[in-house]
């Protein structure tokens, strides 16, 4: 049975973390407040009290994303395209371990303090190597940009449309080129991940720092 009043031991996080999990499982446009409080054994009306709204909901599943990632802080200061690239691939592993919330991740701006951390990490990296702020934060959005682009791709779904591909296999005898492709692993994890490194290789190598 639900109540309606705050519930012992419950708390914003455990909120979090049950939406997450609910994301994770049914996807997020499964996402309800009554459907999150059904998950707790709460009244939906007792979430109000750890969240204002659907949008704070949304906004913390978002920051308990982004707030996992976890580059190295250690490196020193000449290393700073390695801390890039242990930002871009911890995030790129975040996401792909939650694919109900890549759409938020790339569609929300993040506004908490946890989730700007790995964001503040990685710029102060950047300017322990001489880049100015506006410049380090260019290029962590554009690292960012693309480990979320890539991700999008890899998960190939949009939410609310589980069953969009076709069921007919196409025929590529009239793409040699491509049949060779998939034939030799395109499209497969190991696929992904080359593209991804490819793809970020070519981002760190060409900024003009």
């Amino acid at each position: 049975m639900g109540t309606t009043g705050k519930r012992v031991g419950l708390t914003r996080d455990a909120v979090l973390r049950a939406a997450l999990e609910l994301v994770d499982r049914d996807g997020v446009e499964k996402l309800s407040m009554r459907r999150l409080g059904a998950e707790l054994g709460v009244e939906a009306m007792t979430l109000y009290h750890y969240l204002p709204n659907k949008a704070a909901l949304l906004d913390g599943l978002v920051e308990l994303v982004v707030s996992a990632v976890r580059p190295d802080p250690d490196l020193p200061a000449e290393r700073w395209r390695a801390h890039l690239r242990g930002f871009a691939v911890a995030f790129r592993a975040e996401l792909l371990r939650h694919p109900g919330v890549m759409t938020l991740v790339a569609t929300r701006p993040v506004r908490s303090a946890a989730a700007l951390r790995a964001v503040e990490d990685t710029a102060a990296a950047l300017g322990r190597a001489g880049i100015g702020p506006v410049e380090a934060l260019r290029v962590v959005n554009s690292v960012a940009t693309l480990a979320i682009g890539h991700c999008l791709a890899e998960a190939a779904a949009t939410p609310g449309h589980p069953d969009q591909a076709g069921d007919e296999a196409l025929d590529l005898a009239e793409f040699p080129t491509l049949a060779a492709a998939v034939a030799g692993g395109l499209g497969t994890e190991a696929d992904h991940r080359a593209r991804f490194d490819l793809a970020l290789d070519a981002l760190l190598t060409g900024l003009p720092y």
